[in-house]
């Protein structure tokens, strides 16, 4: 667990410096990227002006308090570092959407979690809006559900389950995966499109 922990980290940083020099990670060229932060920005952004607001606050109460240096060297550094870690969530979700590509749908959030589909298992898309979901990321009886602000917005239904790994490690196998874009028609136009030139391809497969 810790090393997945400290894995999240580091795509934490990453995600800030793309986040910076307005890059996107894992969009090759030609695919359609289906982006998700929109939703939750604001949220974030006002968990960033709360934690600053925090800092100075707990800073200015220490020293009137002739707190040590070395205790309010430690409160400034994880107060410092709750800001970080909230930007660098923002930052994961900017730079790394869900993904369309010719061979697979990408599903993920932020750098916790990531799940490749094969186009080849795609059975059916449709749009269905769910504003309860539980958690971010959730397993049940086959169904994937990846949320943002407890919404979901696009249904894929496989021919074949596949295996999502949990943010922190847990496998499971699902056949139908939820999840939220901020752009749902394009994901429905992306994956549709790719189902019908399968089939006129031959339609020996379905996708």
């Amino acid at each position: 667990m810790l090393r997945r922990i400290l894995g999240f980290d580091a795509k934490g940083v990453v995600s800030v410096a793309l986040w910076v020099a307005r890059r996107r990670h894992g969009v090759p060229a030609g695919a359609v990227a289906l982006p998700y932060a929109r939703e939750q920005a604001t949220l974030l952004m006002l968990f960033v002006f709360l934690q600053v607001v925090e800092t100075f606050a707990a800073e200015l109460l220490l020293r009137a308090w002739n707190v040590a240096p070395g205790v309010r060297g430690t409160v400034l550094f994880v107060d410092v570092y709750s800001i970080f870690v909230v930007l660098a969530i923002g930052a994961a979700g900017a730079t790394r959407p869900h993904v369309v590509t010719a061979d697979e749908l990408r599903v993920r959030y932020g750098a916790f979690f990531d799940l490749r589909v094969p186009r080849a298992l795609i059975s059916s898309v449709r749009l269905t809006r769910s504003y309860d979901e539980q958690g971010m990321v959730r397993v049940g009886d086959g169904r994937l559900a990846v949320a943002v602000s407890s919404q979901t917005n696009v249904v894929v239904e496989l021919s074949e389950p596949v295996t999502a790994v949990r943010p922190l490690g847990k496998t499971a196998e699902v056949t139908t995966v939820r999840f939220f874009t901020d752009t749902p028609g394009a994901a429905l136009t992306a994956l549709s499109a790719g189902a019908s030139r399968t089939g006129s391809d031959g339609g020996s497969r379905s996708r």
